[in-house]
């Protein structure tokens, strides 16, 4: 219900001035003025309220996405329009108007077209990592899987078959850094999406760390914290909370408690446990204590949440208020590795502009062997 609601402020506050906006701009259409009868020119400047209509009762959440983004494309369209009629002294075009609303109409569908198949089509990304210290092992494989929220973007029979593909490339590991599922994911889907987890075939093991989304929020599904721990362990995967354990070698893999938890430890107080010469590779959701873990020596961490950004500009968003310490990609601060995934699925939102779903492999490489 709180979410309903939420939604539906959106929608008021936004999509009714801006299809009010939009209906203007048809209305000016060389073909509506020339229509005597005013209930026919109202209802057809109305044509695109109709449409948004449409969406709402498909989705609410995505409906917003795509209104919005015809209406900036729109404005952008226009812009473009009058410079070019500036740059001809003024000149106005005939058709002008149904011209650039009927090109920005075309370029949104396509725009977000390609958008939607990117959210709906998993690649891999892959990063090669040079440790700063002996690892004790030639080399040591990472499959990462964050931000699924199966449901959104894949029912649990696909996500299960992402888990075949991600086994032809022999993970010595597979973490998943929260987020797997949300309020919105079916129990059928959960389940099978646990049975994927347990189908994956590693050297040394699946481990998983709670997202800010995984015990759920609005207490509006037929299963929690423990069904979802019960199911994990079913298909022997390691839930790892602010603890963690040697894999092989001198590699240490150390999961955190999302920062959401307000009890979760301080990252120096982990790290005084962990012995100096272990390689520490940190699973930490959210990136957003990057300068309390480069401080703490911690080698390598991996982290989600973000989804990259997920639509443009939030991004850009994003950075200007310091969300979150990195966005998406590999960064080094001093002797520490930080690698944010975009995510292999979606949270709500059905389209990804800007960025890409993934999964991510880390190859890290023993520095006595360069």
């Amino acid at each position: 219900m709180t979410w309903f609601l939420l939604v539906l402020t959106i929608t008021l506050i936004v999509l009714v001035p801006v299809n009010i906006y939009i209906a203007r701009k048809v209305r000016k259409f060389e073909c509506i003025e020339r229509i005597k009868d005013k209930k026919k020119r109202f209802l057809l400047s109305y044509i695109f309220l109709l449409i948004t209509f449409l969406l709402l009762w498909w989705n609410p959440t995505n409906a917003n996405v795509i209104v919005l983004h015809f209406f900036f494309i729109l404005l952008l369209g226009e812009l473009i329009y009058d410079i070019v009629c500036i740059c001809k002294r003024k000149m106005k075009f005939k058709y002008g108007q149904e011209i650039v609303v009927s090109i920005c109409f075309v370029f949104t569908i396509i725009y977000l077209g390609y958008a939607y198949y990117v959210a709906h089509h998993v690649v891999e990304t892959h990063y090669d990592v040079l440790a700063k210290k002996d690892i004790g092992v030639d080399s040591f494989r990472i499959v990462q899987i964050t931000d699924s929220h199966v449901g959104a973007t894949m029912n649990g029979d696909k996500f299960y078959n992402y888990m075949l593909d991600i086994n032809k490339t022999n993970p010595d590991i597979v973490v998943v850094t929260g987020d797997f599922v949300d309020d919105d994911t079916r129990y059928d889907d959960f389940i099978r999406s646990c049975e994927g987890l347990g189908a994956l075939k590693t050297k040394y093991g699946v481990y998983f760390v709670y997202g800010n989304h995984d015990r759920g929020y609005f207490n509006n599904r037929k299963y929690g914290d423990k069904e979802i721990r019960e199911e994990l362990a079913k298909n022997n995967v390691t839930i790892l909370e602010d603890n963690g354990l040697n894999i092989v070698g001198n590699i240490y893999l150390l999961g955190r408690q999302d920062r959401s938890v307000r009890n979760r430890r301080p990252i120096q107080e982990l790290m005084n446990e962990i012995d100096d010469n272990y390689y520490v590779i940190d699973l930490n959701h959210q990136p957003n204590d990057y300068e309390n873990e480069k401080n703490a020596k911690v080698d390598l961490v991996i982290s989600g949440h973000t989804h990259g950004g997920q639509v443009f500009p939030l991004m850009i968003i994003d950075k200007m208020i310091g969300a979150n310490n990195q966005i998406y990609g590999i960064e080094e601060r001093d002797n520490t590795t930080f690698i944010v995934s975009s995510g292999i699925g979606d949270w709500a939102v059905k389209f990804k502009t800007g960025t890409l779903a993934e999964y991510v492999v880390i190859d890290i490489k023993n520095k006595k062997d360069f």
